[in-house]
């Protein structure tokens, strides 16, 4: 999969970077408006995501963290009932036939409106959080920790801002991170391919995509994961 975006930046901005730009004499008509006006727009391309790889996962030692599959983010965000949630229905019936931990992340007025189709079940966990990153002032590394849990699949809206924020919380504490990328999105496609190189480029990165690397994040799609 080659994901190519582009971000246009003015060339003054280039120009002052580089220093030892030409300074124009002011006029009349020399304003801010009309000098910004009057530059041409440089274009840059974004590097290329890498192809989504196959991963197989111990059902005993993986969790899966669901964040804001709920009522009020899908019905606003068209991605979420279109795109999401037909690839994450049959991958739950696969993480509750596997036994799998699954945890249930949202703020507290959204804790009772999880989408049926993959709403929680008894037993399961319900983090209440307050931040993007699930892990920041919650029990959830605790209670992961306590299950024996080493391994996160992170799934739900949206991929530039929750799952890009509790990717990084997961690795920072040795965990490793799965996003099956067809359960994720984002309101634009340039914030989308935002969000996936952000997490492959966070601080133990993977901007190859090497398949399950330790305590970092891996891109995949649910056909491409095995629970086994």
């Amino acid at each position: 999969m080659t994901l190519l975006r582009t971000v246009l930046l003015t060339s003054g901005l280039i120009l002052a970077l580089c220093g030892g730009a030409a300074q124009a004499q002011p006029n009349a008509q020399d304003t801010p408006a009309s000098r910004a006006a009057s530059k041409p727009l440089l274009t840059l391309q974004m590097p290329a995501l890498p192809d989504p790889v196959r991963v197989t996962l111990n059902p005993a030692t993986t969790a899966l963290l669901m964040l804001d599959y709920v009522e009020d983010i899908c019905r606003s965000q068209p991605k979420c009932r279109s795109q999401m949630l037909p690839a994450m229905t049959p991958f739950m019936a696969r993480v509750r036939q596997a036994g799998m931990t699954v945890v249930y992340g949202t703020r507290q007025q959204n804790m009772s409106k999880w989408l049926p189709e993959v709403g929680p079940a008894p037993g399961d966990i319900r983090i209440v959080n307050t931040a993007q990153d699930r892990f920041y002032n919650t029990d959830l590394d605790k209670t992961l920790k306590a299950k024996g849990i080493t391994t996160i699949i992170m799934v739900g809206w949206k991929v530039s801002g929750s799952l890009t924020y509790s990717s990084v919380g997961a690795t920072l504490r040795d965990y490793t991170v799965v996003i099956p990328m067809d359960t994720t999105a984002a309101a634009t496609d340039y914030e989308q391919v935002i969000g996936f190189y952000q997490i492959l480029n966070q601080g133990n990165g993977n901007l190859t995509n090497v398949p399950l690397k330790p305590k970092a994040p891996t891109l995949s799609r649910t056909d491409m994961i095995t629970l086994q």
